[in-house]
């Protein structure tokens, strides 16, 4: 039988991209607006608050997927509020049946209300480590620069700095039109200096110069979505692919794809699950992982966007660990750690999926 939903759940799952501003509860919204006395909130009612970060991450407007943001960085201005939206991020992660996250966020997006770039982190650390205590999930967190600021230098030497104590990399995203990874060039040298991991958001909305940019000239360890990869790859009438320079070396170098089916969906990356990149990118053997991006406006768990690649594409139980296999080895962890999770806890639980009478 084809895995079912609450089976993928208990299933143990790795996620490597997701936003912390794309994932909180509506009804912590609510809270939060109403103790920072924030005002600008479409509704109070926390089930048409969720409703409406949906239709308006669905709508099509670009204006509109990022006026969501506006309001969930507003609510997150304060050590108390980072420390809960973090907690409840890895209760949720946890009762999901993630086994390892990396969670990313943009420190300079929450120092409105006087905090520094250093008390943010902190605050998202000791969120985490609360949050995780005692669920069988290990978070990793990925300090994020805005690619449209001037911040990125900055925000490279605080991820170096928390590095051993929670942060495990660097990301940029932001409009990938107009704001190329080169623009950053010094924080990733700096960081491939310091023996640093990093991601780059490419490869979303923007083709394939972003992502030829982010590998060759960055030197990014994975690809923050990356799937515009398809553009450099052909498919013959009897369904066999070339593959083009760039694409080839991807697949080649066994660069880690963060694809997010349901929020490509969103941003017109592919105009059904169906007829997702994944698909192919996952019979081509690319190295394939399967993430959320942002729970709230998509309205989506792991769990979730499995079953629709089990709708889609008939994938088994050999496929899904596959996809999660694929994302602990493109983890910023240390090898032997990545090791012990996949040995100990990933293959031991799908085994026990895929053998259940």
């Amino acid at each position: 039988m084809s895995p079912q939903l609450d089976d993928i759940r208990r299933a143990p799952k790795v996620l490597l991209h997701d936003h912390l501003d794309g994932g909180l509860r509506a009804e912590t919204i609510v809270e939060l607006a109403r103790e920072s006395g924030y005002d600008r909130l479409p509704t109070t009612d926390s089930d048409q608050l969720r409703q409406w970060f949906e239709e308006a991450a669905d709508s099509g407007s670009l204006e509109r997927y990022l006026e969501t943001f506006d309001h969930t960085v507003a609510v997150m201005q304060t050590r108390e509020s980072l420390e809960r939206v973090a907690a409840e991020c890895a209760e949720d992660l946890a009762a999901d049946g993630v086994v390892y996250a990396e969670v990313r966020f943009a420190p300079e997006q929450h120092t409105s209300a006087g905090l520094s770039l250093d008390q943010v982190v902190e605050a998202v650390l000791e969120g985490f480590a609360r949050g995780s205590a005692g669920r069988g999930i290990r978070v990793g967190t990925l300090l994020t620069a805005m690619r449209h600021q001037a911040r990125s230098m900055e925000i490279a030497e605080l991820a170096v700095r928390y590095r051993d104590v929670g942060v495990v990399g660097f990301d940029i995203a932001g409009a990938e039109a107009g704001y190329p990874p080169t623009r950053h060039l010094d924080a990733f040298e700096y960081l491939q200096r310091e023996n640093a991991h990093f991601t780059i958001h490419a490869g979303e909305a923007f083709g394939l110069p972003s992502i030829w940019q982010a590998i060759q000239w960055c030197g990014a360890d994975r690809l923050g979505h990356g799937v515009r990869i398809i553009d450099d790859i052909a498919v013959g009438d009897d369904g066999g692919a070339k593959l083009g320079r760039l694409a080839a070396y991807v697949r080649d170098k066994r660069i880690p794809l963060e694809m997010c089916p349901t929020s490509n969906l969103q941003t017109g990356a592919a105009a059904s699950i169906a007829e997702h990149p994944i698909g192919l990118l996952r019979r081509l053997h690319f190295r394939v992982t399967v993430n959320t991006d942002n729970r709230l406006m998509s309205r989506t768990s792991l769990s979730l966007e499995f079953a629709k690649l089990v709708e889609a594409f008939g994938y088994g139980w050999d496929d899904l660990q596959w996809f999660t296999v694929n994302a602990m080895k493109s983890a910023f962890l240390p090898f032997d750690e990545r090791l012990a999770l996949i040995n100990g806890r990933i293959k031991p639980g799908f085994a026990q999926l895929k053998w259940q009478p």
